[in-house]
């Protein structure tokens, strides 16, 4: 227990940045979907390019994330000869990447169908190459087990990004009306999208600060042998990383390809993208716990099996993962107005995004064992697979159903890959999983969901007040089955005390 409750630790600080830094962000949609309207397509742009963007942190970080990690972590390895020979690859490789996109900026820009805009893959391409690099540095402090740096930089970079955010977008419009004359030698008030990349850019610039005391005090020399290794293990990681991220954005990225009027797709794709924001609470949950649990599972393998451990960290994974559905789904009726009221009619997505996403957080807690056996070749074949269903089922159905047939295909591609991964999974490392009683969570949180959605109460305050009933069940059952009040920190001091 003492292995899990540090994990708990762990999970609950990096969770500050990771959940209250993401719902900070979550700020910046009310603004954007204000000052983008639905019609215009501009919030349909940036999800675009962000998909884009998301896509190339993947391909040029190569998987030398996990790799430090496996490396650090091994017997017998220098864990600053391979930190050292991380950010040399990674940030060898981002320069040339920045320099290859400058160089065809235009050819780029016009195949992305952004010709009339290429600074906005310039900018990109810089943030891309710096984030990158700065992907290293974070894996170090949370391979040191620093998560108060780690989370401190993470959300003063977001604050600083809110904070420029709302200076291009509400600041200046205002001053544009009642004082222009301060503000006319930069700003066009018709650039609103540009500025949302620019204040990406500063702060990506800026964040490269903060690590300088992890960037100096050692020395830069190249071992060859050892990257040939992290590069062997770690390119099947960077297949498995490619293609699940195109799992989470290929439809975001082909979308606007998709229909005969592009401004079409890019409207409806603003719609969709903006609305899926409210489901992301999973997303942050699932993200914090991987910041921990990466580090902790391959701390464990190098002590022993801990094949139980990870079997309940995957059942409190799900417990609190449908139980951030349930608090999601029951309370849209006030999330929703994270997003401008032309965006409503998208939020039909939130339920499907968030089902998919707790069948990718399954699916990465299942990935493990092809990291510990060093057979993440699996990995990208289950990636692959997923990949594949989820862009056939959007080429075939998005033209017909739109942005529900996204949202659906998504799900599809995760279940089957975690399915694939669970069934392989048990004949390469078994790990014996209580599925008994992963059902029955599964099982519960079904039926209070379909009667929250279903018994009719038109009164918002008493169906929020019958919804609270069913949600307060489900952690009545969590309490009595596998979270005694006794074992809960501050509380089990009064029960103890009875």
């Amino acid at each position: 227990m003492a292995g899990l409750k540090s994990l708990a630790k762990d999970t609950a600080i990096y969770g500050l940045s990771s959940i209250v830094g993401r719902f900070l962000n979550y700020m910046l949609v009310p603004l954007y979907t204000a000052v983008l309207p639905a019609s215009t397509g501009g919030y349909g742009v940036v999800s675009n390019v962000y998909a884009f963007t998301a896509l190339m942190l993947v391909l040029l970080t190569f998987g030398m994330e996990t790799g430090f990690f496996r490396f650090a972590n091994k017997s017998g390895e220098d864990p600053m000869k391979v930190y050292a020979n991380s950010l040399l690859s990674v940030g060898g490789v981002s320069l040339i990447f920045v320099f290859l996109c400058l160089l065809f900026l235009q050819p780029i820009s016009n195949l992305l169908d952004y010709g009339d805009h290429p600074e906005f893959i310039a900018m990109m391409a810089v943030v891309v190459a710096l984030d990158s690099f700065q992907c290293i540095p974070f894996a170090y402090l949370r391979y040191k087990k620093r998560p108060i740096k780690f989370a401190a930089i993470k959300l003063l970079s977001i604050v600083g990004g809110i904070g420029l955010n709302l200076f291009f977008l509400l600041v200046c419009p205002w001053l544009n009306v009642h004082c222009p004359s301060t503000i006319s030698w930069f700003y066009d008030p018709d650039y609103l999208v540009g500025y949302i990349f620019i204040s990406n850019l500063i702060i990506s610039v800026v964040q490269m600060f903060f690590f300088i005391p992890e960037l100096t005090g050692f020395a830069y020399k190249l071992d060859r042998v050892l990257l040939k290794r992290m590069v062997v293990y770690s390119f099947p990681v960077l297949i498995l990383g490619l293609v699940g991220i195109l799992n989470q954005t290929v439809d975001k990225m082909i979308y606007p390809f998709l229909f005969e009027d592009r401004q079409e797709g890019l409207v409806q794709l603003g719609i969709y993208a903006a609305t899926s924001k409210i489901a992301m609470v999973m997303a942050m949950f699932t993200q914090a716990f991987r910041y921990a649990y990466e580090p902790f599972v391959f701390g464990k393998d190098r002590e022993g099996d801990n094949r139980k451990m990870y079997a309940a960290a995957m059942k409190y994974f799900l417990i609190f993962s449908l139980l951030a559905f349930l608090a999601v789904m029951f309370y849209l009726d006030l999330l929703r107005y994270l997003v401008a009221r032309g965006y409503w009619e998208g939020l039909g997505v939130v339920a499907i995004v968030m089902l998919a996403e707790i069948c990718k957080g399954i699916y990465f807690n299942l990935s493990f064992w092809y990291k510990l056996t060093d057979k993440t070749y699996w990995g990208a074949y289950f990636s692959v697979i997923g990949c594949v269903i989820i862009v056939v089922l959007n080429i075939l159905f998005v033209p017909v159903y739109g942005y529900l047939a996204s949202a659906w295909a998504s799900v599809a591609g995760y279940a089957v890959i975690l399915l694939l991964s669970y069934w392989i999974g048990q004949k390469e490392y078994p790990i014996h999983y209580d599925l008994k009683s992963l059902g029955l969570y599964v099982l519960l949180a079904a039926v209070l969901y379909v009667i929250g959605e279903q018994v009719p109460i038109s009164n918002i305050v008493l169906r929020l007040a019958f919804r609270t009933v069913l949600l307060l069940l489900f952690i009545a059952y969590i309490i009595k089955k596998d979270l005694p009040l006794s074992q809960i920190p501050v509380i089990n001091r009064f029960i103890k005390k009875k």
